[in-house]
């Protein structure tokens, strides 16, 4: 009777091992993905399902977060990273096929709701008026300048730097021009760009420095003015993607998908540059 139970359960093992990658090959494939393209991958997702039939699920949330979830072994099949430091490192690991390939190149934005002036909200002294182009954070300067002199708060949002690529870029670009240490009692942080977008665009906030993509996408345009910042005053923010170990067949179609002329024109339409698939 042991000896029964004994090859029943080395069967019930083997089988669970040889019908595990085909489970895996059938399932919705879970995807990482950085949320400076929470707008572009829902849109890219759509047209991959219905160009393929098949389906994908969208995580959106921290670069940093995501590369820690991954590594102690979250069960996403792609990741894709706002920064390509994390790709590598988890590849060095050996928690992804490969190196993986870069998609793209963030830009950042000082974003602000629309129409402040005519809602009458700023104090006596805050200028909200669009910055200009030559002088992207003086809004920033003009909420330091005011709550030094008088303790009036005017937030300035932006997304953690500890774990987020685009609250670094944002902390280089303060610190550039000598803003960092001086808005400190200003900041509210957000846990990703997305939620830092929210909160640039809030009625107790005085904008934000946050993804371009997010600007751009409809949702917000609708809300709030933006202006860029010039690319030199911080760190490239490249961004890689790469397939996980393990994953499956929808995965690895939808990393293809991410590399057509069709995704990478929407990419584009969200303000990314897009680099060369055939380059190194």
């Amino acid at each position: 009777m042991r000896s029964l139970m004994r090859r029943l359960a080395q069967w019930l093992m083997i089988s669970s091992l040889v019908m595990a990658p085909f489970a895996m090959a059938n399932e919705v494939p879970r995807i990482a993905v950085a949320s400076s393209l929470q707008f572009a991958l829902t849109e890219i997702a759509d047209d991959f399902q219905g160009a393929s039939g098949r389906q994908v699920i969208l995580n959106v949330g921290s670069s940093g977060n995501f590369r820690r979830q991954i590594a102690q072994g979250a069960p996403f099949e792609l990741f894709l990273s706002a920064n390509e430091g994390y790709v590598q490192a988890l590849h060095e690991a050996g928690k992804t096929r490969d190196a993986g390939v870069r998609y793209a190149r963030g830009r950042l934005v000082w974003l602000q709701r629309s129409g402040r002036q005519e809602q009458g909200q700023e104090s006596e002294g805050q200028k909200s008026e669009l910055p200009p182009e030559e002088a992207p954070l003086a809004a920033v300067q003009a909420a330091v300048k005011t709550w030094q002199a008088d303790g009036t708060r005017s937030r300035i949002a932006l997304a953690n730097p500890e774990h987020a690529p685009y609250g670094v870029a944002a902390r280089q670009v303060l610190e550039h021009e000598g803003l960092w240490d001086a808005s400190r009692p200003l900041q509210v942080m957000g846990e990703n760009v997305a939620q830092a977008a929210r909160f640039a665009l809030s009625a107790d906030t005085r904008g934000g420095l946050v993804a371009y993509s997010l600007a751009r996408s409809p949702a917000l345009a609708k809300q709030g003015d933006y202006v860029l910042i010039p690319e030199a005053w911080h760190s490239p923010l490249y961004q890689r993607m790469a397939l996980v170990q393990g994953a499956g067949e929808t995965a690895e179609a939808f990393y293809a998908y991410l590399q057509s002329d069709a995704a990478r024109r929407v990419l584009r339409d969200y303000g990314f540059g897009v680099p060369d698939m055939g380059a190194p």
